[in-house]
């Protein structure tokens, strides 16, 4: 029954989490940092206002996420989840919904929805038990979602801590989908 409700809360945030690109109009004012809309910052000419904005390529309209979400999780760049892709002690790992996977991916990335990670920590590398996780021969996880302003990663990253993955094997890739392709790097489609 527990599980059960888990899986309708988290088809619910994953409805909120897809559904904000396709809802929100370029130019709408969005939230940078919870329900803050605006940064002041002085400058040499006197004060600016920060704010933000839909655009055309951005993935959703969440706020921005902290670069490590949980201490002791390792920030990493393109290069890093590129060093990943040939390690054979870790998992480039796409937290994101079917829905977006399918539509372009990282190649060689696996995808478990962030959903369901918590439940699936043995495709990680953890054994269960008991009711716990023994992770002490997991993976390095370099997690991935839709960009900087994606909660799935870290709602996530935060479930495994959680349940037991130690936070110093967890490596997120903030920037994402979003990142990489406006680096022009290569996804492949149609990936489950």
């Amino acid at each position: 029954m527990k599980n059960i409700a888990a899986w309708i809360l988290g088809m619910s945030l994953s409805g909120l989490a897809f559904g904000q690109a396709a809802t929100i109009a370029v130019g709408t004012p969005l939230n940078i940092i919870d329900t803050q809309k605006s940064v002041v910052v002085q400058t040499a000419k006197g004060p600016v206002t920060i704010t933000r904005t839909m655009t055309p390529c951005a993935k959703n309209g969440g706020n921005l996420q902290p670069l490590v979400p949980v201490p002791g999780v390792h920030p990493v760049g393109e290069i890093e989840i590129l060093e990943a892709l040939s390690d054979r002690n870790a998992i480039v790992l796409d937290m994101r919904d079917t829905n977006d996977r399918v539509k372009g991916t990282i190649p060689g990335s696996v995808g478990i929805p962030y959903t369901e990670v918590a439940a699936r920590m043995n495709e990680l590398g953890c054994k269960k038990n008991g009711s716990q996780w023994d992770c002490a021969s997991a993976k390095k996880v370099y997690a991935f979602c839709n960009g900087p302003v994606c909660p799935q990663s870290p709602m996530a990253i935060k479930a495994m801590t959680r349940d037991g993955f130690p936070a110093n094997k967890i490596y997120y890739y903030r920037g994402g989908m979003l990142d990489w392709d406006a680096l022009g790097l290569t996804s492949v489609k149609d990936e489950f």
